[in-house]
């Protein structure tokens, strides 16, 4: 696998939030396309979409569509910093002690799991 997609209305918004939260950099930017990318082939790429509707996850007027399973050591300390650049616990997310279901600025649900 080499790229992830996620559409947003606000490309730079949503790069910013996701090389905060995993410790990457950006790689390219375009007019409607961010790339970002660390240390492995893995790239996460912003696309512009003007009438995008997050997804409303657990409810599925607008499904999720996919979700990002982030391995972290510290549960804890990994929610509060996710929370903290502005991530928002998904309503009934809370699977802990294994799993925490959030959602990212554009409304992407993402876990981060032990």
């Amino acid at each position: 696998m080499g790229n992830v997609v996620l559409d947003t209305d606000d490309p730079p918004r949503l790069a910013e939030f996701y090389t905060a939260l995993l410790g990457w950099q950006v790689e390219k930017t375009e007019d409607d396309w961010i790339t970002i990318g660390g240390d492995s082939a893995v790239k996460i790429d912003f696309q512009l979409a003007l009438n995008h509707k997050p997804p409303t996850w657990p409810d599925n007027t607008v499904p999720q569509q996919f979700h990002l399973d982030l391995e972290v050591d510290d549960l804890d300390a990994a929610a509060a910093y996710a929370e903290s650049i502005g991530a928002r616990r998904a309503a009934s997310g809370d699977h802990s002690p294994d799993f925490i279901v959030f959602l990212d600025p554009s409304g992407h649900p993402f876990c981060l799991c032990s």
